[in-house]
């Protein structure tokens, strides 16, 4: 297992860049992007967005080819100005292309990139193989330029930017992060170990390759994990192939996001919603869980960085980020 690789901390006016590390930018989301842009700035940050994020920019699903959007990421690691990485969107592209991320260019100058979704991916991939901090974020289009907007007042978003600047640039332990919704003690209990996950159906499919997190990564970690449009029976199923890989057996907490679009089993009289379903998968592991935490697909996202040690406290319904996740420069 790689030893944890923390980005070197922001400075005010530091470089990021905005990219298209999946999907493409769609006609009329240019003012969504545009609000992105603004809150990263408002962080500090001098903000440039990359060509990729172009509507005329398509190939199928995506913004361009895997080799494409390997030639970007890898010109942003090697690039001594550019400080950090943010997905303007997620997709469904990331898969094709980590065999072609340039590793050294990760270990020589680690970046955060920020992303959720399909961006989850690349945070897992290069965390299992490098030891990268990813930092499972806000993406700029429909994190930053939207949902910061339209879910959120004013001063929840002062606080949310201000949360944001401090895990960016500052390598001190960041502490409680905030509850904006009414998180829940699916199991009670107690647990600390270093955060690591994503969105599932993804870590699922990172199972099959060569970039999937040795059994180590796991061994008492706190695995977070958030799913959108799935019936619940699809989130059993991948929740038992942890199962069968040994994930279960290793972690010593787990917390779930908030779902969108999790649609309960219903038939006959029978029920059985995610609560069910993920306690069934557990049996009488004693793995404390807490959920509906603020991150996933349908509100802003708490930071949570990979590989940083944290503090679940289901009982309390807390969690709290007790290392640094970037590093002095």
């Amino acid at each position: 297992m790689p030893p944890l690789l923390r980005p070197r901390a922001l400075r005010p006016g530091d470089l990021v860049v905005v990219t298209a590390l999946s999907g493409q930018l769609e006609p009329g989301e240019e003012p969504l992007l545009a609000r992105g842009v603004s809150v990263l700035e408002r962080m500090g940050f001098r903000v440039r967005v990359s060509p990729l994020v172009d509507p005329a920019r398509t190939r199928w699903w995506a913004s361009g080819t895997p080799a494409q959007h390997a030639e970007e990421l890898n010109a942003l690691l090697r690039d001594p100005e550019v400080r950090a990485v943010v997905a303007h969107t997620g997709g469904q592209s990331t898969i094709g292309y980590p065999d072609l991320i340039d590793l050294n260019a990760v270990r020589a100058d680690p970046k955060p990139i920020l992303g959720y979704s399909d961006i989850s991916l690349l945070h897992m991939a290069l965390h299992a193989r490098t030891g990268l901090v990813g930092f499972h974020a806000d993406i700029a289009t429909h994190g930053f330029g939207r949902d910061w907007y339209t879910l959120v007042d004013e001063d929840r978003r002062a606080r949310l930017v201000d949360l944001y600047t401090r895990v960016l640039t500052r390598a001190e332990a960041p502490g409680a992060l905030p509850a904006y919704g009414a998180w829940e003690t699916w199991r009670p209990g107690q647990a600390r170990g270093p955060l690591f996950g994503g969105l599932l159906n993804r870590m699922i499919l990172l199972q099959a390759t060569p970039f999937a997190p040795t059994p180590e990564v796991l061994d008492g970690a706190v695995l977070f994990w958030e799913e959108l449009q799935r019936p619940v029976s699809r989130i059993w199923n991948d929740l038992h192939a942890l199962r069968l890989s040994g994930v279960l057996d290793r972690i010593a907490g787990m917390v779930v996001g908030v779902p969108t679009e999790v649609a309960p089993y219903e038939n006959a009289g029978e029920h059985a919603d995610l609560r069910d379903v993920v306690l069934d998968v557990l049996g009488e592991r004693d793995v404390p869980v807490l959920a509906r935490v603020d991150f996933g697909h349908s509100s802003p996202n708490l930071p949570l960085p990979l590989g940083v040690r944290a503090h679940l406290d289901a009982d309390n319904r807390t969690l709290s980020l007790l290392e640094p996740a970037v590093a002095e420069g």
